[in-house]
């Protein structure tokens, strides 16, 4: 008796589930990932062998720029909801007579890069478009005469009193400037902080260890 044949056919494979889920890891991770915020000056930042990670939060960023100008940034801390970047722009106003707006405050808290410019031309940072902001900063004046840096240390400490103090310098920066960055956070007992470095591969040699 014969047998039967029956009809073949091709295997098909259904990809729709696995599309579905790769379209919802990539909606996660675009979601949950943090943007790189843009700085204001390009830093060749030196190289060193340290692996210390930088703190996320509670952290207070001074940017130097090869042409000297300083930079400042800070973070609203683990919680926005304590609105450090505000109050601390709050408080430099009532210093300087300046009184800024809530769309001005609300502005600088949700502003993403370092600032650098006299506190007197904030109100009209605050209210230019990009290509304006950048050719107002010319940075924070920390001469004798006018030292606004140490105004933004003091009240960011005040506000934020758990705040860390971060450097990142470019490599062809002048060192007095450095030095004068330094002396200003030691003059606010500031002794502890972060140097931003590039991270540099080191080779290890076996026969030198040994010996």
């Amino acid at each position: 008796m014969p047998k039967i044949k029956l009809p073949t056919k091709s295997p098909r494979i259904d990809m729709t589930p696995m599309v579905d889920t790769f379209a919802v890891i990539l909606i996660f991770l675009l979601l949950t990932s943090q943007m790189r915020s843009p700085e204001p000056a390009n830093v060749d930042m030196p190289f060193s062998i340290s692996e210390t990670p930088t703190p996320d939060f509670n952290s207070m960023t001074f940017l130097l720029s090869e042409d000297g100008k300083v930079f400042f940034n800070v973070d609203n801390g683990p919680d926005t909801s304590y609105q450090f970047r505000r109050k601390i722009l709050q408080e430099m106003g009532n210093l300087y007579n300046i009184q800024f707006t809530e769309d001005e405050l609300t502005m600088f808290e949700k502003y993403p890069s370092p600032i650098g410019l006299p506190i007197q031309q904030m109100k009209a940072f605050l209210g230019a478009d990009a290509a304006a902001r950048r050719e107002m900063e010319t940075g924070i004046p920390i001469d004798s005469t006018d030292n606004q840096l140490t105004m933004w240390i003091l009240y960011t400490r005040q506000v934020n009193p758990a705040v860390r103090a971060t450097i990142k310098g470019d490599s062809n920066t002048d060192f007095p400037i450095v030095k004068r960055v330094l002396d200003i956070l030691q003059e606010k007992n500031v002794n502890r902080f972060n140097l931003v470095t590039s991270l540099e591969a080191v080779k290890i040699n076996l026969d030198e260890i040994q010996q």
